[in-house]
């Protein structure tokens, strides 16, 4: 169980042991918004455990501000922080027979675009910290997952990994808080918002579902295959964003 925050981290590990019985439940702490802690969690991870058959990348940052490596924070953890993450961890899914990459994307990247001058002047997929700024970060950082997913399946075509991205639904999170979901609204976006529980339904169906294999790359909604954008089918943009990510992890 990787979480930034250890006293989060550490109650959320009691809950999972109280919760399942099971006692091989560990945490380790993980914080996508440094590369270098990316990097310490791979060590410690490729050291301590033989087998990783499963990688969620799960993370959605939906925030202002910047990563510690100066990147915007949206593009920082929610594709660059996977993006470096996977790396480090792929030799060993490959070691492990049939393993799975499985990256929470959203139906938002449908607002996405990528703009690779601005990357490279600005290490960030907008201009502005504003309010609007921030929610068109979020969706260009969905359509990374998209593109990351897809560019990930192509470099793994005839390997035993496939990989998968996602739109888990709407689910009422601390991600609708942080977006200024005021409190006296979250009695009524509970109605209509899915719970944690129901929001990982697809999530565990990539991870899970047996004969979707030949699915490898594609984007799922509601434990089934849909379409992505037109952006998020793009090979040459997923190449490109791929060949940026590995450029920028290396120079920071």
């Amino acid at each position: 169980t990787p979480c930034a925050d250890q006293l989060i981290g550490q109650k959320s590990l009691k809950e999972k042991l109280r919760e399942s019985g099971n006692n091989q439940v560990v945490f380790m702490q993980l914080d996508l918004a440094s590369l270098e802690s990316v990097c310490r969690f791979a060590e410690t991870f490729l050291k301590t455990e033989p087998r990783l058959d499963i990688l969620i990348n799960n993370a959605g940052v939906l925030g202002s501000g910047r990563t510690k490596d100066g990147f915007g924070m949206a593009f920082g953890v929610n594709h660059l922080g996977h993006f470096l993450l996977t790396k480090l961890l792929l030799e060993r899914l490959q070691q492990c027979g049939s393993s799975r990459v499985v990256t929470v994307a959203a139906r938002l990247h449908c607002f996405g675009s990528i703009d690779f001058p601005l990357i490279d002047s600005e290490k960030d997929l907008v201009t502005g910290q504003s309010m609007c700024h921030t929610f068109k970060a979020y969706c260009n950082s969905k359509l990374c997952n998209v593109l990351f997913t897809r560019e990930l399946s192509n470099r793994l075509e005839g390997t035993n990994v496939t990989c998968y991205c996602l739109h888990p639904g709407v689910i009422h999170t601390s991600l609708c808080r942080n977006f200024g979901l005021p409190h006296l609204l979250t009695p009524i976006a509970k109605l209509f918002l899915l719970d944690p529980n129901m929001g990982s339904q697809t999530t565990l169906y990539c991870a899970l579902c047996e004969g979707i294999e030949p699915f490898s790359g594609r984007y799922f909604a509601n434990c089934s295959v849909q379409q992505p954008s037109v952006k998020g089918q793009d090979d040459a943009l997923a190449q490109k964003l791929w060949e940026v990510s590995e450029r920028l992890i290396s120079t920071s």
